[in-house]
């Protein structure tokens, strides 16, 4: 609200009718000025009276209701200067205290002005609604999408949800656009070093940033090797870098995954990020000193844990999740397969009741992964990468599968045969990983390499957790080019420049086999996996037919002799004959008068 000059005050001894007359034509003045200019006048509240204007548009711009929100700003405007002129006979305090209430409704009214001249952007997603015209979004949590973003063609989105296969599922329609280059994801730039090696953000880390930056829930179905840790990673730390120093203070986000590898892996990753801002990670893994990883807590903001360890810290007090109000789940299909939902359910009990954000990223979507979202999940987004609707379980394309129906004594020699192939020449640096199922023959195995004179390495559960890190760190960095393992490598674990995955025995699943094989053919790059098949797994024929076919791979003519039955998926403690009651139809409560 502009000062008053001197000619507009009213004197303490003048009459009624005067001071009706003086409002009046101030009211006639203020009339002029909006017909003239098409601007209110309003002042930001300060006591010292300084006036500040608020631009607003043109009467033939705005909408109806815009038109209307402004016409209530303008009376609140002169609410204002009526109450100011007022009481302005009657005490300078009273007068200006009126002055700054009035006028703070009055701003109220005229930032709605502006926020109604905004409308939602989206992502064009399938069916999905048009982005806006005016392109940005923002909503409570403060996300922006970025104008460029926003700006562009309508025809370049599209493009990129159809080649990626992406798919968005919001309960609350609010889709926003992927964020397709790396120059739109709204952090500083000592968090976009990790991305420094990459052209662009992988699918889902295109599709879930726009939703975790703006506070959502997501649940994110994707193979192996699609980048989910720096998919949920990079908004984590960019929230709790936000917080102010007393509000920073302990555990703020928790991570859980099912292996000490993996759970290694996503700490060594988020640390790039973490670091600069003064975020401090700390992973907690069985099989390491309790004591040693008490005394990395001090100042943690970021827990990364397996489940076990976990738990037992809760338990013990020795950490404290009541802060935590950024929750995952990595790999929770695997994690809910291997016995863990009672201790995810109770830690994930201990977080922060309300305001919490929870992330679950799996490969596949059964139903015990479908309820634990349903209980501690707010109308989750969910985004699918690859045409995979129904969360079935699906290979990496870029990876060329090879079966081999062979005889379980002839595996040996053929194994040799494919070293030399895959390691002589210019290729004898490429790193090899060989799958076995059991640990006794993962050490058969390697011991046998060994003594045909190749530099090789193991990993497996008889082996404690130092020699475990060693072999997997010695392997990572080509200084040791084999590795062989059992399906304790099989899951998440991103080891660089993997060219060919050698199944000696088949796993116990089929799902096993697609992890395993995944662990080539990452970041984009193209690999191979040859599989030995033989009669004992001649049940899992019917599977593994059906993943070469859903990734346009050929299936062997000696495999089709075993048939085309799908093996009905064990439970982990009752067996392949347990009762799945998932899809039964529930009981209807009777009631009678």
């Amino acid at each position: 609200m502009a000062k008053r000059s001197h000619e507009d005050a009213v004197p303490l001894d003048e009459s009624k009718e005067a001071r009706r007359e003086a409002k009046r034509l101030k009211k006639e003045k203020a009339k002029q000025a909006e017909a003239t200019t098409g601007e209110i006048p309003v002042s930001n509240g300060d006591s010292n009276g300084g006036p500040v204007e608020v631009e607003a548009k043109g009467q033939a711009e705005l909408s109806k209701e815009e038109r209307k929100v402004l016409k209530r700003a303008k009376k609140e405007h002169e609410k204002a200067g009526a109450a100011t002129e007022s009481v302005a006979a009657a005490t300078g305090d009273a007068a200006a205290k009126a002055e700054r209430k009035a006028l703070k409704q009055a701003e109220k009214a005229a930032r709605k002005v502006a926020e109604t001249s905004q409308a939602p952007a989206v992502a064009a997603t399938g069916g999905a609604e048009k982005p806006a015209a005016n392109g940005s979004a923002s909503t409570a949590s403060g996300y922006r999408e970025d104008a460029a973003l926003a700006a562009l063609p309508q025809s370049e989105i599209d493009a990129f949800v159809a080649e990626k296969q992406l798919a968005i599922e919001d309960p609350q329609k609010q889709l926003y656009r992927p964020i397709t280059s790396f120059k739109y994801l709204p952090v500083d730039e000592a968090q976009r070093a990790p991305f420094a090696g990459f052209s662009a953000p992988t699918p889902i880390q295109a599709a879930c940033w726009p939703y975790l930056l703006a506070g959502r829930d997501i649940v994110g179905v994707a193979e192996t090797g699609s980048g989910k840790t720096l998919a949920f990673g990079v908004p984590c730390v960019r929230y709790i870098a936000g917080l102010e120093k007393n509000a920073r203070k302990g555990i703020k986000a928790c991570i859980m995954s099912p292996t000490r590898e993996l759970a290694c892996q996503i700490r060594d990753q988020l640390v790039k990020v973490a670091e600069p801002a003064g975020v401090k990670v700390t992973v907690v893994y069985g099989g390491r000193s309790k004591d040693e990883q008490r005394a990395t807590l001090r100042g943690t903001h970021v827990v990364v844990a397996t489940p076990g360890r976990l738990n037992d810290f809760v338990q013990e007090g020795s950490i404290d999740l009541s802060g935590v109000v950024y929750m995952v789940l990595d790999e929770a299909d695997r994690m809910l397969d291997t016995g863990f939902e009672q201790d995810i359910r109770k830690i994930i009990s201990a977080t922060a009741p309300t305001g919490r954000q929870t992330l679950m990223f799996t490969a596949t979507w059964p139903p015990s992964v479908r309820d634990l979202a349903d209980t501690f999940m707010k109308q989750p987004v969910k985004v699918t990468i690859g045409d995979n609707a129904s969360g079935e379980l699906r290979a990496n394309v870029r990876i060329v599968q090879e079966v081999e129906v062979t005889e379980q004594h002839l595996k040996q020699a053929r194994l040799i045969e494919l070293l030399k192939q895959y390691q002589s020449g210019k290729n004898k640096n490429d790193r090899i990983l060989v799958f076995c199922l059991y640990k006794k023959e993962a050490t058969r195995i390697e011991e046998f390499i060994h003594r045909r004179g190749f530099n090789v390495a193991g990993i497996h559960g008889d082996l404690n957790q130092q020699k475990r890190i060693e072999s997997l760190e010695a392997f990572k960095n080509g200084s040791v080019p084999l590795l062989v393992a059992t399906d304790v490598a099989a899951r998440g674990l991103d080891i660089p420049a993997v060219k060919v995955v050698i199944n000696v025995t088949f796993p116990l699943t089929v799902e096993d086999y697609v992890h395993r094989i995944g662990r080539t053919g990452r970041a984009g790059q193209d690999g191979r996996a040859i599989t030995f098949f033989t009669d004992a797994e001649k049940g899992l024929a019917g599977g593994l037919m059906n993943v070469l076919k859903a990734a346009n791979q050929p299936v062997p003519e000696e495999l089709m002799k075993y048939g085309t039955t799908v093996k009905k998926k064990g439970h982990d403690a009752y067996g392949a004959f347990y009762k799945d009651t998932g899809d039964m139809k529930k009981a209807t409560k009777i009631t009678f008068d």
